[in-house]
């Protein structure tokens, strides 16, 4: 799944090619995705110019005089500008077409989303998708402190309560556990129990991982790409512990042992991280 990181950098990369730049026509090929794509939308956006690229957790948020457009990417989608005339491949649903380039929404899946939050309704962060969201990783008010007030009496295990989202946003599985891994905590450690100390070195883990990832423009996993459609490298320069099942630790040589919680994948060196 695109976590924060790869998100991130396909904003980056879209808000070049889109903001400023008036929309042409949507075209629609597959409506039916995690929720339908209203009907109304290519009507909607004709002719209207993007004002603002941003992001909000795993939400893409493009924003218009009259309302503000909320794609996720899902399990498995990717969003990359292509030429105009650039023809479709299966599983491409949704392109966004200016005068100078496309964006191209693409989802074996289609567990992705593409909505529409009118300016009338109010503000786009009261939306229900974005309301409870947590604070941003990249936050000046993100510290140990924050962390350690969110997990406390929380007997849920930290990895769980990281993936959960309501403490802080876009850490995902893959950097959950490379987070843990460099602040030296046990995934399955209960939250509440995790001191103000290792709260602060897991904060402070949680950025430098994700600005690891950023740099490298997200990982490689499966058939995540970018908005240039070039794949990111973060599992080839960084990764210490995930999908290293059984492979020496980077630190200290023991293996890397793999557990699932909640459904998930978790990896970690059972020597390096401490309950």
């Amino acid at each position: 799944m695109p976590e924060l990181p790869e998100v991130e950098t396909t904003r980056r990369g879209i808000d070049t090619v889109i903001t400023g730049r008036t929309l042409r026509h949507l075209v629609v090929r597959e409506s039916r995705m995690r929720w339908p794509i209203p009907a109304e939308l290519p009507e909607l956006l004709t002719n209207r110019t993007v004002l603002e690229c941003a992001r909000r957790g795993k939400y893409l948020l493009l924003r218009f005089e009259h309302g503000t457009q909320i794609v996720h990417l899902g399990m498995s989608g990717s969003l990359r500008s292509v030429p105009v005339d650039e023809a479709p491949r299966k599983h491409d649903h949704v392109d966004w077409v200016f005068e100078h380039a496309a964006l191209r929404l693409h989802d074996p899946r289609r567990f992705g989303a593409v909505l529409w939050h009118p300016a009338s309704d109010g503000p786009i962060i009261a939306h229900p998708l974005l309301a409870k969201l947590g604070i941003e990783p990249f936050d000046p008010r993100f510290d140990g402190h924050w962390l350690h007030q969110q997990f406390r009496g929380r007997n849920v295990a930290v990895k769980q309560a990281l993936l959960a989202g309501d403490a802080v946003v876009g850490v995902g599985n893959i950097y959950a556990s490379e987070s843990l891994f460099r602040a030296g905590i046990d995934p399955r450690t209960p939250a509440g129990r995790v001191s103000l100390a290792r709260c602060t070195r897991l904060a402070d883990s949680i950025r430098a991982t994700l600005a690891d990832a950023l740099a490298s423009g997200g990982s490689t996993l499966r058939d995540y790409v970018g908005a240039t459609g070039q794949p990111g490298s973060y599992f080839e320069i960084h990764a210490k512990v995930y999908e290293r099942h059984g492979q020496p630790c980077r630190v200290c040589g023991t293996p890397i042992k793999r557990l699932v919680q909640g459904q998930r994948a978790t990896y970690y060196c059972p020597r390096c991280q401490r309950r």
